[in-house]
């Protein structure tokens, strides 16, 4: 359990005491966690609120502003400039990360700024390959309508004064590896002229699998979501 003691105030009177208990673990986990904490500074936790502009949200930016240069490398037929400007995409994002975590710079801007930018970057790599015939069209037909399936429903459930939690599941963040690591392949493929079909074949059908995974598991998250907020009604 977490305590945050006040100071003494000026007039003697005793200090308050406030706890909390985390509500995503306890136990060992939370002793962990408890001593984690104790050791870290209390800055790394701060979320800042607002529109501000730290140096992670500007490294975001920058990776945002990468997205017209690696579509025109690729439509254009430089793969070697794209798979290096998808590279330095993928540090900067290790980067802003770091920075917000260690150095207590999360704010609520980045907090939508940095999926927005993976999800522009990937999205739209998919949609260039496909123009130059590097993917299976449906495959990206189905990467894309996944992602816009997600954002109508959670458009919805905020219309209807029923707003959902964006949480990314595991099933999620698996396909975007798998996704992230298709692209890395099929580029290298491209830019070194190396014959790779089997390993591009394995990881376009696990990136189908894990994309028809997610949809059925954030449905079903939708739909329990849906009726706990009708039930309290």
């Amino acid at each position: 359990m977490h305590r945050l003691q006040r100071p003494w105030s000026a007039s003697g009177e005793p200090s308050v005491t406030i706890s909390a208990t985390p509500s995503l673990c306890n136990g060992p986990i939370a002793g962990i966690l408890d001593r984690k904490e104790e050791r870290e500074p209390r800055l790394a936790a701060r979320t800042i609120r607002g529109g501000a502009l730290s140096i992670p949200n500007l490294i975001t930016l920058g990776r945002i502003l990468l997205v017209p240069v690696v579509i025109w490398a690729i439509t254009a037929g430089e793969m070697s400039v794209a798979l290096a400007l998808f590279l330095l995409a993928g540090v900067s994002d290790a980067v802003d990360g770091f920075l917000a975590k260690r150095f207590g710079m999360r704010t609520e801007l980045g907090g939508y700024l940095d999926p927005l930018a993976d999800k522009a970057m990937l999205v739209s790599i998919f949609i260039a390959l496909a123009a130059i015939e590097a993917v299976p069209r449906w495959l990206v037909i189905l990467v894309v309508s996944r992602d816009i399936m997600i954002v109508g429903a959670v458009i919805l459930a905020w219309l209807v004064h029923r707003p959902i939690p964006l949480k990314p599941l595991l099933v999620s963040k698996l396909n975007t590896v798998a996704q992230i690591a298709l692209v890395c392949v099929i580029l290298a493929a491209l830019a070194f002229d190396w014959s790779l079909a089997g390993i591009i074949l394995v990881l376009t059908v696990l990136v189908a699998a894990l994309t028809f995974l997610s949809i059925g598991f954030y449905v079903a998250e939708w739909v329990r979501h849906m009726n706990a907020a009708e039930a309290r009604r």
